[in-house]
This record gives C-alpha cells, sequence and structure tokens, in this order.
C-alpha cells in the first residue's frame, strides 16, 4: 500500500514538473521552508526563544511563528531578524 502511495505521489510530482504554474507554486512553497529553516536554526544556534527574537526586532513573537511556519513574510522583516541575529540578509536568483 506505502509503495503504491509513493509511486501515486512521484507520478504526480513528475507531471507537474512540466506545469509551469505548479512548478512556480513549488518553488514559492521551498523558498518558505528554506527562510524557515535558517531563521529556526540561527535562532537556535544564538540561543534565543522566539519572544526574546521578537523582542529584538520589536514584532510580535507570532510574527516569529509565522516565518518559522513558513508562512510569508516581507523583505524589511526579514531583514530586522536577519539583523537581531548579527546576520546580514542575502538574496540571490539562482
Amino acid at each position: 500500500m506505502v509503495s503504491t502511495k509513493r509511486e501515486k505521489f512521484e507520478q504526480l510530482l513528475a507531471r507537474q514538473a512540466y506545469d509551469p504554474q505548479s512548478k512556480v507554486a513549488f518553488e514559492i512553497e521551498k523558498a518558505k521552508l528554506d527562510i524557515a529553516t535558517l531563521v529556526i536554526r540561527t535562532r537556535r544556534e544564538a540561543g534565543i526563544t522566539q519572544s526574546e527574537l521578537a523582542a529584538r526586532v520589536k514584532v510580535p513573537q507570532s510574527t516569529v511563528a509565522r516565518i518559522e511556519n513558513c508562512e510569508n513574510t516581507s523583505i524589511d522583516t526579514l531583514s530586522k531578524v536577519a539583523s537581531a541575529l548579527d546576520k546580514k540578509l542575502v538574496i540571490s536568483f539562482a
């Protein structure tokens, strides 16, 4: 049963790889996941909580939680988060 579900999932991914709209949607979600992962890892390395980071950035703790839960955020907020973590926000196209 598991292999059947996996095969169906892989077939779905293969079909969507050729659909430009699906590809864009996937890339957007991947970028949000990458950002969330970086914020979580860097915050933990700094040894601070979401609440402590939020206080440094001067935003509600829920804003940090939303970023860490892969929700949209602005470049301004990400820049402030990076600064609060003694980092620099770098954006590139690959």
